[in-house]
């Protein structure tokens, strides 16, 4: 009689064990953090950079939104899920960054899928800044045109992968980069994608309510909001403190992405909630527009102290400031040694950074005070790991 035991089944998935048990040894793994509706942590890993997310004036708009159409939208917006509080949002945000036309979707992700995507194709050439999103490397991907990564802010290898292509060309790239927290030189990359009769794309999810008059945005402070050759996504979830995504441009190309984005067309529309609250943070920066001035103030005090302090911290353009670890265990220790000293910041590391540098991410925001500012700095600085580099990390890592 055999007494040998049957062997365990093979299982389909066993390859993403020994995925997990990699990520683990080089100290990469993820996991979530649930956090409560209220915490005692100095938030200073969220993008809530003007400090609405909480407004008792954006949470009422929401609030009210909800209980006049429903939690849900009920639809995609061709179906049931276009309301005219979606009309009115898309009508206000045009018209304060500077836009012919706005499209209102799910996700800032989503928006950018639908820009790249329906905007290129088969025969397209695009090409992309090397630290982009994730989603505009999705849309990319996603696109069935031809893709050329270019070297990040380089202006001259914009005209360069442009030069010679002779059909439809698209240049797509963040305004400030998330990581780093650098901007991209908009007017400058605008006049090598028109040299060569292309199109620019400008992901402007970090610039919309902190650059620009009045927090307007990236494209509205190079002069290139409503200009007919320029598309700009921008997120609702970030300055605005909401939930969504929006695609602005010329009438015609937003009538375009309503017949042929597919992530706008197979997606269930944003949730009144989320739109109502977008609008009333809109309408609330409009009246307190210095609130984009005092994040900006707030990033640079933080980068002015931690550098100071011998850190090696990236000047920012907008709200991000990055400060570099030793490496991806550092940052991780790093990261939670501040987060037990009452402070919640950002660990980026491999494969989030394809620079390699690992770095934590610090989001100022427009509530924040000098005296807690040089507080929050004054931990991070006594949590740092030993032998911290203090040369200067390449600027963007997506």
């Amino acid at each position: 009689m055999n007494s040998t035991p049957p062997a365990a089944p093979h299982s389909p998935f066993d390859w993403i064990g020994e995925q997990a048990a990699a990520r683990a040894a080089a100290g990469l793994r993820r996991e979530l953090r649930p956090r409560p509706a209220d915490s005692a942590l100095l938030d200073l890993a969220g993008n809530d950079y003007l400090g609405l997310s909480r407004h008792p004036e954006v949470t009422r708009a929401g609030a009210d939104a909800c209980l006049r159409w429903g939690a849900g939208a009920t639809g995609s917006r061709l179906v049931t899920g276009s309301t005219a509080l979606h009309a009115e949002l898309e009508a206000e945000i045009a018209d304060f960054t500077g836009f012919e036309a706005a499209l209102v979707m799910a996700s800032g992700y989503a928006a950018n899928l639908a820009a790249v995507t329906a905007l290129t194709g088969p025969g397209s050439l695009l090409v992309s800044d090397a630290a982009n999103h994730a989603s505009l490397i999705d849309g990319c991907r996603l696109s069935r045109a031809r893709t050329e990564v270019v070297p990040h802010a380089d202006t001259d290898a914009v005209r360069k992968a442009l030069a010679g292509h002779t059909g439809p060309a698209l240049f797509v790239s963040d305004s400030v980069f998330s990581v780093d927290g650098d901007a991209a030189p908009l007017a400058g990359l605008a006049a090598a994608a028109r040299d060569h009769g292309a199109a620019l794309l400008v992901d402007d999810a970090h610039g919309l309510g902190v650059l620009g008059d009045g927090g307007r945005g990236a494209p509205h402070a190079a002069g290139l909001a409503g200009a007919p050759d320029v598309v700009c996504t921008a997120t609702l979830s970030k300055a605005l403190g909401a939930q969504g995504g929006v695609v602005l441009g010329p009438a015609a190309v937003i009538d375009h992405l309503v017949n042929a984005a597919r992530t706008f067309i197979f997606d269930t529309g944003l949730a009144p909630a989320a739109a109502g609250a977008a609008l009333g943070a809109l309408r609330l920066l409009r009246r307190e527009p210095d609130r984009a001035g005092r994040a900006l103030a707030a990033a640079r005090t933080f980068h002015r102290l931690l550098t100071a302090a011998g850190l090696d911290a990236t000047a920012p353009d907008a709200c991000v400031v990055s400060v570099r670890a030793p490496s991806p265990a550092a940052a991780v220790t790093w990261a939670a040694a501040v987060r037990s000293a009452g402070l919640s910041v950002g660990c980026f590391r491999p494969p989030s950074v394809p620079d390699g540098i690992s770095r934590l991410r610090i989001t100022a925001n427009a509530a924040l005070t000098d005296a807690r500012i040089a507080a929050a700095v004054a931990t991070i600085v006594a949590t740092a790991p030993e032998q911290s580099p203090v040369a200067s990390a390449p600027r963007g890592a997506r």
